[in-house]
């Protein structure tokens, strides 16, 4: 006689037994019918706890499970494949979406036709996505989002031009008397009064604790950050309900950093020295962590920008050597260019670390649009905090800004693509 298989002794002896087995036996089909239905979420669970399971998957599948919830502020969504950083500047006769003299709150730093710019031409530039276009900026929309809300930009100096670029563009909708911009130790704080909203900057380059934390005198030139500090900064930003961070362009100091493993308070100071790669993935594993304590999904949105190139070298792009982007006019056309300022390295490193966490983080990747814009930094054309030599004089190469952007300009984009993405995730 053929001996009974172990799946049909395993149903028999389930109706041999009691009430509780028929129960079993019925519940036994569903439980089956969901695990194959939510196969994608269980992976997405204990994924991680295989190593079978490669990092590419882990953050497809993380990626597609975002996709499906609606993110808070949410109204619509973009069309399906559009990659809305991935296009071409076009000319825009439209463009700027504001006048440098229209907005009181750019800092000198930044008003390059103040200070003597001969062109505009970098201000009529419009980025097109391919297969799709970006959604025009409404300052209403925004305004009225914002109402009863704090939005939060915090980083370096790179991510206050974006914060001022915001603050232009929808302060014309605001009467005189009803907004003011101060300044609060390490803040920059936009005031709409009536919609009981501000808009603020947090000066935090590294976002951890360091020795350039000052928000005025922080050009320090062995810069120093201190392990596991983020709260020293993260207690400030508590109960913003949009925060937009950025940080890298003061960890590129070489290929290692100076990390602090006690207290700036002590007498001797315990400081290591790391690749600046381990270090900035500290920085992102502390910045995730705060995220994940602090922010709630379900109200709050945040946002990390990529970063933000700088043209130091103009031989990178077919110009001379010991030349940068003073009196560049012309972006660059190359669509593969990359400058060597931008680190893949670092990009990895956010890769990574972004595709092992669960929050849901918008990524602001702006920086392979920003590239080819060498005609767009505000170069000689901006407050110069120390008298100029004779010899900087005679040589504007050598003291041109390569980082920092005209406004109106090239940040007025990046904050159309948050508006994109806040907007129409």
């Amino acid at each position: 006689m053929k001996p009974p298989s172990s799946s049909s002794h395993f149903f028999s002896s389930l109706l041999r037994n009691n009430h509780l087995s028929y129960f079993l036996l019925i519940l036994l089909p569903f439980i089956i019918l969901v695990i194959i239905l939510y196969s994608e979420e269980f992976n997405c669970i204990f994924g991680q706890l295989d190593p079978r399971i490669s990092s590419q998957q882990q953050n497809s599948i993380s990626r597609n499970i975002k996709k499906n919830k609606k993110l808070p502020f949410a109204i619509g969504e973009r069309k399906e494949g559009c990659d809305v950083f991935n296009g071409r500047w076009v000319w825009d006769e439209q463009r700027p979406l504001y006048e440098e003299s229209e907005c009181p709150y750019i800092q000198p730093q930044l008003t390059c036709q103040e200070h003597g710019r001969p062109d505009k031409d970098y201000q009529h530039w419009r980025w097109q996505p391919h297969g799709c276009s970006l959604p025009s900026f409404n300052a209403t929309l925004m305004l009225e989002t914002l109402r009863g809300k704090k939005m939060l930009f915090v980083g370096d100096s790179l991510n206050r031009g974006q914060y001022v670029s915001m603050v232009c563009l929808v302060h014309r909708l605001i009467p005189e008397n009803a907004k003011f911009m101060k300044t609060d130790g390490n803040f920059d704080i936009f005031t709409i009064k009536d919609y009981n909203a501000t808009i603020e900057f947090y000066w935090a380059p590294f976002l951890l604790e360091s020795n350039s934390d000052d928000a005025v005198k922080h050009r320090i030139e062995e810069r120093v950050v201190r392990k596991g500090s983020i709260n020293i900064h993260g207690n400030y930003w508590k109960g913003a309900d949009i925060i937009v961070f950025n940080t890298y362009l003061w960890w590129m100091r070489g290929p290692r950093f100076h990390i602090l493993q006690g207290s700036f308070d002590d007498e001797e100071k315990d400081i290591v020295e790391v690749s600046t790669e381990e270090a900035y993935g500290m920085a992102m594993k502390s910045m995730l962590r705060w995220i994940k304590r602090n922010m709630d999904p379900k109200k709050t949105r945040v946002f990390f920008t990529s970063m933000s190139p700088t043209h130091q070298k103009s031989i990178e792009w077919g110009g001379e050597s010991n030349k940068n982007c003073y009196n560049e006019t012309k972006m660059i056309e190359d669509p593969n260019y990359w400058g060597s300022d931008s680190q893949k390295s670092i990009m990895q490193v956010i890769a990574k670390e972004f595709g092992k966490s669960k929050e849901p983080i918008t990524f602001l990747n702006i920086t392979q649009l920003s590239s080819y814009r060498k005609d767009a930094h505000t170069t000689i054309y901006k407050k110069q905090w120390t008298k100029l030599t004779q010899e900087q004089l005679a040589n504007p190469f050598s003291y041109a800004d390569c980082v920092h952007w005209c406004l109106p300009g090239l940040q007025d984009t990046w904050n159309e693509l948050l508006f994109t993405k806040l907007f129409y995730p």
